[in-house]
This record gives structure tokens, sequence and C-alpha cells, in this order.
């Protein structure tokens, strides 16, 4: 018996979510010291879907709101040995490399601000992890115009000189 869920991650517009996948139940430890230890601050909440013993879902963070909505989301995805975290104030292009050189990280599937849905499988023995929809498809190839705002956005939040 297998069925296919899409689950639609809950957060507020101006959060960041990153959506990935590791192996032990440290993880949540360790994700904790990198994000404190990359950006003087961050505001954040985090949580580790345990896969083995009690299975439980394992959380943390520097913000209960974001704590809270982490716990949320990772119990509604369900996927073992998946972490999710919720960011404010800080974004993913801030922590994503230290988090990817965390021993237990696996795979990133996702690093936004959009929208995002996740593709599970479910089977008689848990749930994994198929992909991610992030945002909204195209609309078109970007035009000059599109360029110069993409470039003047960028100056404007401080991302290029």
């Amino acid at each position: 018996m297998t069925d296919l869920k899409i689950i639609k991650i809950q957060k507020p517009e101006e959060v960041n979510v990153i959506l990935g996948q590791a192996h032990f139940i440290k993880t949540v430890e360790d994700l904790y010291e990198v994000l404190v230890n990359n950006v003087a601050n961050i505001k954040f909440g985090l949580a580790f879907v345990e896969s083995s013993g009690a299975c439980k879902v394992r959380s943390t963070g520097t913000d209960a709101q974001l704590k809270k909505l982490a716990e949320d989301n990772a119990l509604e995805i369900g996927a073992g040995h998946s972490f999710i975290i919720f960011l404010r104030d800080a974004y993913p292009i801030n922590v994503l490399n230290a988090i990817k050189a965390v021993p237990e990280v696996c795979n990133i599937y996702c690093a936004s601000a959009n929208a995002i849905e996740v593709i599970l499988i479910e089977t008689e023995m848990g749930r994994g992890i198929l992909g991610v929809v992030d945002g909204l498809k195209p609309k078109g190839i970007e035009s000059d115009q599109d360029i110069s705002w993409r470039k003047e956005f960028l100056r404007k939040i401080g991302y290029k000189l």
C-alpha cells in the first residue's frame, strides 16, 4: 500500500524555511549550534523527525513562535529523519553552507521564503519526501526591464555593490 500526499508548509509570508534530511538524533543540537554561531541574534525554530526508537519530533530554537511552527509542520510532514528550520530576520544564504557541512545532514530539499508544498510518499512503514514545489511556475523570460529591476533589488537589499 502506498499513497502520495501533498503537504503545504504553513508559515507567515516573511518567514524563510529550510527543509532537509539528516540521519542522527543529535541533529537538533548540531543545527542549533550552526545557526547561533553563524548569525548573531538569529531568530529561528527547528524540528527534526526521529525515525526510530521513540519516533518523536525533536525541537529547539531561539523564538517560541518559530519553534512551534517548526514542530507543527514537522509533525504534519512526518517523514523520517526530515528537519525543518524557520528563520526570521535572517536568510538561508546566511546559514545554508554551514548547515550542509553538518556531518549528519544528508540532503537539502529547499531553502525559500516562497509558498512550499512537500510531495510525500506514505507506505506501511512510514513517509518519505519525494520532492518539493517551491513557489509558482514561470510567467516568461525576463526582459531588459526585469534584469534592471533584479540588479537594483539585489543592491537595495545589500547583496551586491
